[in-house]
């Protein structure tokens, strides 16, 4: 497949694969699969999954049978159809659901389900019966106080049961190898074990057929069978439970979606019916009967059944195991909620906005099983070895037992080397160190609010020694917000710094109680105008009021004869309400006015030196400043700025430790972004303004072309191609679709902590990953030649190649707590 069908494909199919052990077992069913025309599949071992992308229409048949013909099992769990109308795709039921159950759109492994069950609990059952016939085995055989007459036949009769069923797994899979002629890890044991049980079986009946006299003959190896049958299913079953528990993250992450929701019933008008006593009508329906634009309740204490948006009510929501962040949110009439979500006290009615595959939950399993089953760059090298290792060790056991009979001509000691050199060879390791690192990794990752798009990205992010910040909506909240009110005459405009310097800290919010001390007019008049305006700025100056307060709530003030001018302000009359013509009302209703200096100027009023100086310092120093005016006059100044979310400065300083150089990239005056950085710890040498959305791709690629290994964040459409162009994009999970699409990792909850976390994580992954592959590596390295040279026992080669196995996957599941 080339890389424009790789970007565009026409679908993407999920298969469970059942059967493989070993890395071998992998790189066979990818060749298989790619064999096929218009598909590009990687398979992932301890998920026991394939993720396909397809170029051309390939059926599900078809995959299927190219898995079977390299002797496993499978069956498709997921068929997505990209929509090319929506960056978010639709997703299509395979109509397969096998015997684990999962669901629609359910990642391939993300649960293992039955199956997965079936083969723990028959590891298990096996493990127990041969361990209980092993122990006289080996006791029978290795303590000479314990042997009798015929003690022998006894050993072989308790053996064979091990070899034969015990083993069984191993021989099936060496089977359905050999068939399609390939050889797998199991092969290895396979061979081995039944070489020692017929060997011995050879011997013993040899013996008893011997003539009186002829000497005892060589020894016997039940033991070698039984005992490395037994510890290779214990190391199978350790295998298994650790790689369930490293998919732990993944399942819970899944399993956190309601499976039932109380849908509201709808009268003949479309609007909700209610009860006798007053309460909603609702009917309880399965999650996936939920479509857009159907209004469901949210108890206290139950979870959001699906994304939507709140039409009713208040709560504070736990968000915690959606997007890391523990501390509740609040939501009321109009805010956007998550499915997943908890209410911790009030009740909800939400509507519907996104439902299935299009709900944010589900998008976040989808990218969180795609990442786990890809590779990262050393992974497939580690298959690619893997795929020759075992016809190699093979040659090397014939090579073994032929050299030890040319050189000793001792057949019992030929037959051990040979033996031990299959047992301790068998690359379970090997298959095991990367793709179990990834899988813990990317689910921790997901845990902590990360999500690693692929596990390529972790070689980027070990590599990279540059950060560059997005301002708005990045490291600033992306929302205007009041820092300062100033009345005319009442005391001196705000303090700022010349704009060659850094700019001194925005005034805080005003929910102090000076700035309406100093200004008690300006605000209260302001806000009341602006409530009536749609406007970013309107909006803020409408919070900052009623964050300060009516100072006489029994007459509020109202607004008559509102006017929006577009690019110049907004005006009203403003009164106390009831203030009729009786009470003087017509004497007491003003003309406020707010906007730019030059458009209060226009409107007839008159505008003070003072004001149109405390405005011409504030946007200078980088803020957006206003005009009041009423009765005829500017009477006072309010100043606005998009401020630094209140992580952003410690996320900064995070970054630093991990050794990257942060860059804060803006459009917005040189004023505000200097501002931004002071506030975050960004040195003003390190601070490009004035950059149109266009540019902000060239500046990344100037950076690269300085030597520079460069992460963008940022979270606007304005942002996506910068983040295509770094080597690293991570995009604000609170931020636009497109820039998320274009992004390596996406940071759920919206802090730019989560950026340090991120680049932690990888780089521990990745850390991982190699400790795992060095272990692997240099046990196969140091065992075979002991092995060959007859320093090894059969036995004691199957134990420690069980422990290795078991040892890897340990290390890695040390991800699990990883912050």
């Amino acid at each position: 497949m080339t890389t424009a069908e790789a970007e565009h494909p026409v679908g993407e199919v999920e298969l469970a694969v059942s059967g493989m052990t070993c890395a071998s077992c992998v790189a066979r069913v990818e060749r298989r699969l790619n064999r096929l025309d218009g598909v590009a599949a990687t398979v992932n071992l301890p998920l026991e999954s394939a993720h396909v992308v397809l170029s051309t229409q390939v059926t599900d048949q078809d995959l299927v049978g190219a898995v079977e013909s390299a002797g496993y099992e499978a069956r498709v769990t997921r068929r997505r159809t990209p929509n090319r109308a929506a960056p978010s795709g639709t997703e299509e039921a395979s109509g397969t659901e096998g015997a684990s159950g999962e669901g629609r759109g359910a990642p391939a492994g993300a649960g293992a389900g039955a199956d997965a069950e079936y083969r723990g609990a028959d590891l298990l059952r096996r493990l127990r019966v041969s361990a209980v016939l092993t122990v006289p085995v080996l006791l029978l055989s290795m303590v000479p106080a314990l042997f009798f007459p015929g003690s022998e036949w006894v050993v072989a009769a308790l053996a064979l049961p091990v070899v034969a069923w015990g083993a069984w797994p191993f021989h099936t899979a060496a089977a359905r190898a050999a068939r399609h002629a390939s050889s797998t890890m199991d092969t290895l044991v396979s061979i081995g074990v039944l070489a020692a049980t017929l060997w011995s079986l050879w011997v013993l009946v040899a013996g008893a057929l011997r003539p009186a006299g002829a000497g005892a003959g060589p020894g016997l190896y039940f033991e070698v069978g039984a005992v490395v049958t037994t510890f290779l299913l214990a190391g199978r079953y350790a295998e298994h439970r650790s790689r369930r528990r490293a998919g732990d993250a993944l399942r819970a992450l899944l399993s956190l979606g309601a499976k039932d929701a109380e849908r509201l019933a709808l009268g003949l008008d479309g609007t909700p019916m209610l009860l006798p006593d007053g309460g909603w009508r609702t009917t309880a329906v399965p999650i996936t009967a939920l479509q857009v634009g159907d209004v469901f309740a949210v108890r206290p204490g139950g979870t959001v059944a699906t994304d939507g948006t709140v039409v009713e009510g208040t709560t504070a929501l736990d968000t915690s195991l959606v997007t890391g962040e523990p501390v509740p949110v609040d939501v009321a009439q109009g805010d956007d909620v998550v499915g997943g979500t908890v209410s911790t006290s009030g009740h909800l009615l939400v509507r519907a906005t996104r439902v299935g595959e299009d709900t944010m939950l589900a998008r976040i399993g989808r990218l969180v099983a795609q990442a786990q089953t890809g590779k990262a760059p050393v992974a497939r090298l580690a298959d690619r070895i893997s795929a020759v290792f075992v016809p190699v060790v093979l040659v090397l056991a014939v090579l073994t037992l032929a050299a030890w009979l040319a050189v000793t001509g001792d057949v019992e000691a030929a037959f051990t080397a040979a033996v031990a050199v299959l047992i301790i060879a068998c690359p379970c390791a090997l298959g095991l160190a990367t793709p179990t690192a990834i899988l813990v990794g990317t689910g921790r990752g997901a845990q902590l609010g990360v999500l690693i798009r692929g596990p390529e990205i972790l070689e980027s992010t070990r590599r990279v020694d540059t950060v560059v910040l997005d301002k708005t909506g990045t490291v600033t909240e992306g929302r205007m917000r009041v820092v300062d009110v100033w009345g005319a005459g009442t005391r001196q405009p705000p303090s700022v710094a010349a704009p060659a310097r850094p700019v001194v800290q925005p005034v805080e919010a005003p929910d102090d109680a000076n700035h309406l001390t100093d200004a008690p007019d300006v605000l209260r008049y302001a806000a009341a105008v602006e409530s009536l305006s749609e406007h970013p700025i309107a909006q803020a100056i409408t919070a900052a009021g009623r964050a300060a307060g009516e100072p006489d709530t029994e007459t509020p003030l109202e607004v008559t004869g509102f006017i929006a001018h577009a690019g110049g302000g907004v005006e009203g009359l403003v009164r106390r309400a009831h203030s009729g013509l009786a009470l003087g009302g017509a004497l007491n209703t003003r003309r406020v006015l707010v906007g730019r200096p030059a458009w209060l100027a226009d409107q007839g009023v008159t505008v003070p030196a003072e004001v149109r100086a405390a405005v011409g310092q504030q946007e200078e120093a980088g803020a957006t400043a206003v005009a009041v005016a009423w009765n005829g006059t500017a009477g006072g100044v309010i100043t606005l700025r998009d401020r630094a979310r209140p992580t952003s400065a410690r996320a900064v300083a995070e970054l630093k430790e991990l050794g990257l150089r942060p860059y804060l990239l803006t459009g917005d005056s040189a004023g505000a972004a200097r501002v931004a950085a002071l506030a975050v710890g960004i040195p003003e040498a390190d601070v490009i303004a004035r950059v149109l959305p266009a540019e902000k791709a060239t500046v990344v690629a100037r950076l690269q072309a300085e030597g520079r290994t460069v992460a963008m964040v940022g979270d606007g459409v304005n942002d996506a191609a910068a983040l295509a162009t770094a080597d690293l994009g991570l995009a604000m999970g609170t931020g636009t679709a497109v820039a998320i699409e274009a992004s390596d990792i996406t940071l759920v909850r919206g802090d730019l902590r989560a950026a340090a976390s991120a680049v932690r994580l990888s780089r521990k992954t990745l850390r991982i990953i190699k400790q795992n592959l060095f272990w692997a590596f240099a046990y196969n390295v140091a065992a075979l030649p002991l092995a060959a040279a007859g320093l090894l026992s059969p036995m004691v080669a199957g134990g420690a190649m069980a422990l290795s196995s078991v040892l890897v996957v340990a290390n890695s599941l040390r991800l699990r707590s990883a912050s």
